[in-house]
């Protein structure tokens, strides 16, 4: 997902910074200290989501949003409670309270990533790709999408795991959705999404495909039972 990041606080927006390269699932676009300068991207620019400081000078966050013709996703953050009512009225994600720590940060991201996955979802016709073109260096392979057991962030790389073989591709984990189908797959990881059709078991911490064991993240088990439907 795209992102933007605005706080009149040069530390405020640091968090922000390092908290959306660190995650996998953000791609942040540009972050601003002056709210008019973010209007003015905001409204030339599509952007998914929005990290929005609430007490500002000259416009908070709440007019600010209250007056984009074209609303993109909102995360509200500040040092104060006070506004929390108000944020829910206007459909925020989610109300973050400073200081924001890294767990706090990914559950309102997740929260707007199943958002974002379903309105997708929605968007893309009823018949879904049999197959996916997956480039590996100079080649290109045409993968069955059932064949796909799951996918595990290697670094900067991504390895496709078939049945018989690996195919290790040059792609953010964040972008992975435009290449497979989202609701025949479940991130249970930050560097793990996994077929749902062949989990065989679901444990407390691991996902069990086969003969191969994948981690469940703290920050993912929930959105992965609502998906499985275990809760």
């Amino acid at each position: 997902m795209n992102c933007i990041a605005i706080d009149d606080e040069p530390k405020a927006l640091e968090v922000i910074e390092r908290y959306c390269a660190k995650s996998g699932i953000l791609t942040l676009q540009a972050s601003f200290r002056e709210p008019v300068k973010a209007m003015e991207f905001l409204n030339r620019t599509h952007t998914d989501l929005v990290f929005l400081d609430i007490n500002m000078p000259g416009i908070n966050g709440i007019e600010l949003f209250s007056s984009l013709a074209v609303k993109p996703m909102v995360v509200f953050t500040t040092a104060y409670s006070d506004y929390a009512v108000e944020s829910y009225n206007l459909n925020a994600i989610d109300y973050l309270l400073k200081p924001i720590t890294f767990e706090r940060f990914l559950t309102a991201v997740n929260k707007a990533l199943s958002l974002h996955t379903l309105k997708s979802n929605t968007q893309r016709k009823d018949e879904q790709p049999e197959y996916a073109f997956v480039k590996s260096g100079p080649q290109t392979y045409q993968v069955k999408i059932a064949d796909i057991l799951y996918l595990e962030k290697d670094g900067n790389y991504i390895s496709v795991v078939l049945n018989e073989k690996k195919i290790l591709i040059r792609q953010n984990m964040a972008d992975i959705f435009e290449m497979i189908p989202a609701q025949n797959f479940v991130r249970v990881h930050k560097s793990f999404v996994v077929a749902i059709r062949h989990i065989t078991m679901v444990e407390n911490h691991q996902v069990i495909i086969g003969a191969h064991k994948i981690p469940i993240g703290s920050t993912y088990r929930d959105e992965m039972k609502t998906r499985l439907g275990l809760v």
